[in-house]
């Protein structure tokens, strides 16, 4: 029922309903969010629309959003799945809804939800939604780039036309991620958070983060479990966090104390930040959109933060989404493709299910394709969506541009291959989807040119983007085509730019 993963693998419930033959229909999807300091679930209803062959969502109600929950513990490491359940049944009471009355959804795990113990446990919980849910475990690069989704900045540097770094604070660590055209060109993520240091209502702290013991020494204290910790030790460690992250969102050259709490390698992109969006939990005391305390430094880091980008002057575009700056569901539509213009090595290999899209940014315009580039593209493309373990296939999809010459061909697959080095001496078959109908060609090419060594499945004429999964079925023997159904994960609309400040 559910596949035991390493931590930031994946593991991937495939939706197998079939909406052939209908030109509107809708389902109900539902988008849970596990992490290491909160849960929370988001309910919708999507009405899908037959366009060219393929369904999509044109339009996502939302039927209900759950409570916020904090992520309970049995320990340190462990989370209890057993309170966890009853959470997420009472959000399914909530919303009024049966699991089985729900069609396709997404399952995130993040932080300590991703480690193997507490994954195993959280997918035995959707047991009973095995053939419906994507489930994607997000490491710090994934997870970077779904909050820069989630919170609108992607779609708004590309339809308005700013430059936006999306600071994503949650409970025990931020993610940073600028975007410029519709793409994300840096990101890095580091151990600052509300919940690095928990206290109970009475002041008497229950938990302490390595990184939270950095902040008490840098804030001059000494403080542990079981110790009293006062309002003014709370802003003064606040205070030191604030510091650290005013460094990263400038884009300075990282101090040794800034630098020793990356979890990723600092933002080395460097140019003219023109708006800031803030996700996560912690964001929603930055806006002023709560005000109670949960335990944790949110509320102090919250002020902390809003002090400095007010007295910055920073131009601040406000979230679609906030502490749900996530994944709200998951939507899907088949297409069926051409067998004449596609190549499957190997038929014994179908169906597949459940690949993880990579679109690299390749430079295909160029008449001269640079293999060292293209490698390049894909190296970056497999960390982005944590896919540099090669657990897994991966499907890599592109739009060729420019002519199919032998030269240009062979550069290219030259450096996917490269690129792809880890996963083809894993035996993992060689996935490509062209949204050009050339397809034939590169699998032909790769098979016979380059010799790879591993099965090799070559599809085209469709287009395919990053957080979709594809599943691909058995040759058809009356046409040669393939059936292909796509999943794409579905991230809240866009918002517009606005103020050039925040609420007090």
């Amino acid at each position: 029922m559910y596949d035991e993963e390493e931590e930031g693998g994946r593991v991937v419930f495939a939706e197998q309903r079939n909406l052939a033959g209908a030109e509107k229909t809708s389902l109900v999807s539902v988008g849970v969010d596990i992490g290491s300091s909160t849960s929370h679930l988001v309910f919708s209803r999507l009405r899908m629309e037959q366009r060219d062959g393929r369904y999509v969502a044109a339009e996502r109600q939302v039927i209900y959003d759950s409570d916020i929950f904090l992520t309970p513990y049995t320990d340190q490491q462990t989370i209890d799945s057993d309170k966890l359940a009853d959470y997420i049944a009472g959000q399914y009471r909530s919303a009024q809804l049966r699991p089985d009355e729900v069609d396709t959804g997404a399952l995130i795990l993040t932080g300590l939800a991703v480690r193997r113990q507490n994954a195993r446990a959280i997918g035995e919980l959707f047991a009973v939604e095995t053939g419906k849910f994507v489930s994607v475990s997000a490491g710090d690069q994934m997870e970077a780039a779904m909050a820069a989704y989630g919170s609108g900045a992607v779609i708004n540097s590309k339809d308005v036309g700013v430059v936006v770094m999306n600071i994503d604070i949650g409970g025990g660590t931020t993610k940073v991620a600028i975007c410029d055209k519709g793409e994300i060109v840096g990101l890095t993520a580091v151990d600052i958070g509300a919940r690095l240091i928990a206290f109970d209502d009475a002041g008497t702290i229950t938990r302490i983060e390595e990184a939270g013991r950095i902040f008490i020494h840098e804030a001059g204290l000494e403080l542990s479990p079981g110790d009293h910790i006062t309002a003014a030790d709370c802003e003064n460690i606040a205070e030191k966090m604030a510091d650290r992250l005013e460094e990263i969102i400038t884009l300075r050259v990282p101090s040794t104390e800034t630098e020793a709490l990356h979890r990723l390698a600092p933002i080395s992109w460097r140019g003219e930040i023109d708006a800031l969006t803030f996700s996560g939990g912690v964001s929603e005391f930055i806006y002023g959109y709560e005000e109670s305390t949960f335990g944790d430094l949110g509320n102090y880091l919250g002020r902390a933060i809003h002090r400095r980008i007010e007295s910055a002057g920073y131009r601040v575009m406000p979230p679609v989404e906030n502490i749900r700056a996530t994944v709200v569901g998951a939507s899907q539509y088949t297409i069926q493709l051409s067998g004449t213009t596609i190549m499957v090595s190997d038929e014994t290999l179908l169906p597949l299910r459940n690949i993880p899209v990579i679109k690299p940014a390749f430079a295909l315009e160029l008449d001269e394709i640079d293999q060292t580039n293209v490698t390049d593209a894909v190296t970056n493309a497999l960390l982005r969506l944590d896919q540099a373990g090669a657990e897994q296939p991966i499907a890599l999809c592109f739009d060729w541009l420019g002519s199919a010459s032998y030269q240009r061909i062979h550069d290219f697959l030259s450096g996917v291959s490269e690129g792809l080095s880890r996963h083809l001496k894993n035996r993992h078959p060689l996935v490509m989807v062209c949204e050009g109908d050339i397809g034939k060609v590169f699998g032909i090419h790769a098979a016979e040119e380059l010799k790879l060594e591993v099965p090799i499945i070559s599809i085209d004429s469709i287009a395919l983007e990053e957080f979709d999964y594809i599943d691909i079925g058995d040759m058809m023997a009356a046409s040669g085509a393939v059936p292909v159904v796509i999943k794409s994960l579905l991230f809240p609309d866009s918002a517009a730019l606005g103020r050039d400040g925040v609420d007090g």
